[in-house]
């Protein structure tokens, strides 16, 4: 499964977020993900994903898109 359908589906299944709205220009306020909600993603990605990312800062402008790549790149490291 790519990052990008692993965290798709955590966004729907953790937070609610409509399939359908889950674009990679869309930012993650447009899905409603408050700060609380952006560190309980990370720390699902994290266990999810065995990725590490302590320093990943997430705010509710990024795009689901930057999301994505962030965790890419961590994953890579």
């Amino acid at each position: 499964m790519s990052t990008t359908e692993q965290i798709n589906t955590l966004l729907v299944a953790n937070f609610g977020a409509d399939p359908g709205a889950i674009r990679p220009e869309v930012s993650l306020r447009q899905l409603r993900l408050d700060s609380l909600a952006l560190e309980e993603l990370r720390l699902l990605i994290e266990d999810r994903m065995d990725v590490d990312l302590d320093d990943l800062h997430l705010t509710s402008r990024d795009t689901v898109a930057q999301l994505v790549a962030a965790v890419d790149r961590r994953a890579a490291a």
